[in-house]
C-alpha cells in the first residue's frame, strides 16, 4: 500500500507517529474514452489559456484570486494556517458510534503507527475496544480540513472521514409524502415483511455482481456475439394495488430458517 499521509494521532497529552494509507479501491472495469471515429484514445492536457501550450506539473502553482489578482500559494503556506492541523490527527472527543449519523460518512482509510508508537497505538486501539466508543478527531489532508471517528476493526484503527454538517443538503425542499398516508393493515403488513426478511448481517456475502456481467458482455462482442437485453422497467405500485403487493411479497420472501439454511 502507498502512503497518503504521515502525522501523528494526538491522544490527549500523547503522541503516536502514524501514516495513513486508503482501505478502498475501485471495484469497476477500468474503461478507456476513445474518439468515436477512429478509436484513438482522448488524452487531457494541462494548457495555458493564453498560449494553448501544455504545462508540465513542475511549473504549476495554485493560487486563490482576490480582486483579479491570483494570491500565489507555497506548501508553507498551507502549514502557516495551521502547522498542528496538517500534520495531527487530533481527537476531540469521544462518544458512542451510532450518535453520528451515516449520512455523515465518507471515506474510509487504514492507520498504522511507526515502530516508536505501537505501544501507544495498541493502547488507544484496546481502550476503544474496551470503552465500545469511537474517537471523534480533526486533521488536513489535501489542503482540506476534514473530520473524523477512529474505530477499532480487528488489529487496524481505522479512520473514517465524516462530512460536515454544513456540507449535508437540507431535505426540507423535497416533496415527501406526510405519515399520515400510511394505513394500519399496509404498516403491520411492512412489519412482517421486514421481520421475515431480517438476518445477522453479513458483507461478505454481498458481490459486485454487475461488473463480472459487464465484462461478459464485453468478451462477448468482441467475439462478435450478440446479447439481448432484458426489458427491466420498474412499474410504480398502484396505492390501491400496495397491500395485495405485500402479501405478496411476504410469501415470496424466504423464511429466517430457509436462509439460515444457506
Amino acid at each position: 500500500m502507498k502512503t497518503i499521509w504521515t502525522g501523528a494521532i494526538g491522544f490527549g497529552l500523547v503522541n503516536i507517529p502514524v501514516k495513513l494509507f486508503s482501505a478502498t479501491h475501485e471495484s469497476r472495469l477500468d474503461l478507456d474514452m476513445l474518439d468515436k471515429k477512429d478509436h484513438s484514445n482522448i488524452k487531457f492536457h494541462r494548457v495555458n489559456e493564453k498560449t494553448g501550450k501544455e504545462v508540465t506539473w513542475g511549473n504549476i502553482v495554485k493560487g486563490y484570486k482576490i480582486d483579479d489578482a491570483y494570491v500565489i500559494l507555497e506548501e508553507k503556506d498551507f502549514e502557516k494556517a495551521n502547522a498542528k492541523k496538517t500534520k495531527t490527527i487530533e481527537i476531540l472527543q469521544f462518544v458512542q458510534e451510532d450518535e453520528i449519523d451515516s449520512t455523515y460518512f465518507e471515506t474510509p482509510y487504514y492507520i498504522q503507527p511507526d515502530k516508536s508508537g505501537a505501544r501507544a497505538y495498541a493502547l488507544l486501539r484496546e481502550a476503544l475496544r474496551k470503552s465500545k466508543k469511537v474517537a471523534v478527531a480533526n486533521y488536513v489532508l489535501r489542503n482540506k480540513e476534514a473530520l473524523a471517528i477512529l474505530k477499532p476493526i480487528g488489529n487496524v484503527i481505522v479512520l473514517n472521514k465524516i462530512r460536515f454538517q454544513e456540507e449535508i443538503l437540507d431535505a426540507d425542499d423535497l416533496d415527501l409524502p406526510a405519515k399520515s398516508a400510511i394505513k394500519e393493515g399496509e404498516m403491520k403488513m411492512a412489519l412482517s415483511l421486514i421481520d421475515q426478511l431480517t438476518e445477522e448481517f453479513d458483507i461478505s456475502k454481498y458481490k459486485d455482481t454487475y461488473t463480472a456481467e459487464l465484462l461478459k458482455v464485453i468478451k462477448a462482442k468482441a467475439k462478435g456475439t450478440v446479447i439481448k437485453t432484458k426489458s427491466v422497467a420498474a412499474k410504480p405500485t398502484a396505492t390501491k394495488d400496495l397491500m395485495a403487493q405485500l402479501k405478496a411479497s411476504l410469501h415470496s420472501a424466504p423464511t429466517k430458517r430457509a436462509a439460515a439454511a444457506r
